[in-house]
């Protein structure tokens, strides 16, 4: 009689090698993984993620910290999933991050620049005033005043834009634009009282002509 071909043994020889890499990754812990757990965590930092993506950035923390509470326990096919799920979630956390980070930067140069624009209004406006001369007669004191509050609200815009400037520079996107967007209100609202002021001031009345 002739023996039965054995053609189970060759795949059971080809499936062991693959077992035992699957068993030797499970009764190790994921050095690997975690530390490229970690350094997509602190790239999602250098990004902004703890300001722009919170939520995404603490899931990250937090799945990296139970990657290393389940090493301690020995549990290292449960490190393992965590420090996957922490690597993908801190990589969510910088792209969600660097994606907000454009769009307050895109906010706080428009503010800047509508302050700017306002500003640069009113200094027109007050230079005007300056080529004009002096108003005389009984609107004299209150066109003085005008001139003076228009003077006011410019040298405070100048100094609030160069503030905002300065956290634009340190990427304090939200402080820049807190600080730009009042500006350009407050500098128009100056600008139009004294445009009324002017306009309301009566023409200077011709001399008298000497009989």
């Amino acid at each position: 009689m002739f023996d039965r071909p054995r053609t189970g043994r060759p795949v059971l020889r080809a499936l062991v090698p693959a077992l035992v890499l699957a068993a030797a990754a499970c009764a190790s812990p994921p050095q690997k993984e975690m530390d490229q757990a970690e350094g997509a965590i602190a790239t999602a930092r250098a990004t902004g993620a703890p300001q722009y993506a919170a939520a995404e950035f603490t899931a990250a923390e937090d799945a990296l910290r139970r990657s290393h509470e389940a090493v301690a326990q020995r549990d290292y096919r449960q490190a393992l999933n965590q420090a996957l799920d922490a690597r993908e979630r801190a990589q969510n956390a910088a792209r969600e991050a660097a994606d907000k980070k454009a769009v307050a930067r895109g906010q706080a140069e428009r503010a800047i620049t509508e302050a700017e624009l306002a500003l640069a209004t009113a200094q027109q406006r007050l230079g005007a005033a300056v080529a004009a001369g002096p108003a005389t007669g009984r609107r004299a004191a209150s066109a003085l005043a005008g001139f003076k509050a228009l003077q006011d609200v410019i040298t405070a815009g100048e100094t609030g834009l160069q503030e905002a400037r300065s956290q634009l520079q340190a990427q304090r996107f939200a402080d820049a634009l807190a600080t730009a967007t009042p500006l350009t209100s407050q500098i128009r609202a100056a600008t139009v009282a004294f445009d009324q002021e002017r306009t309301a001031a009566p023409p200077a009345r011709p001399g008298r002509r000497s009989r």
